[in-house]
């Protein structure tokens, strides 16, 4: 299970990485889409919280 909740914080490490590039892309001359990656990075933020929420309910019903 330690793993799981490992795996779970890299979604904000992804996240953070994810907004520099979009940061980065803005600064480029025809840097590509910043765009996506700051959508990459929202997904990355909104499946942190659904993990973090199911591991949590994992642990409840294994605890019952």
């Amino acid at each position: 299970m330690g793993f799981l909740k490992v795996t779970t914080y890299l979604y904000l490490l992804f996240a953070v990485f994810f907004i520099y590039r979009g940061i980065v892309s803005f600064s480029e001359e025809g840097g590509g889409a910043p765009y996506v990656n700051f959508a990459f990075a929202a997904l990355a933020v909104f499946m942190f919280f659904f993990r973090k929420k199911n591991l949590k309910k994992f642990d409840n019903k294994k605890q019952e």
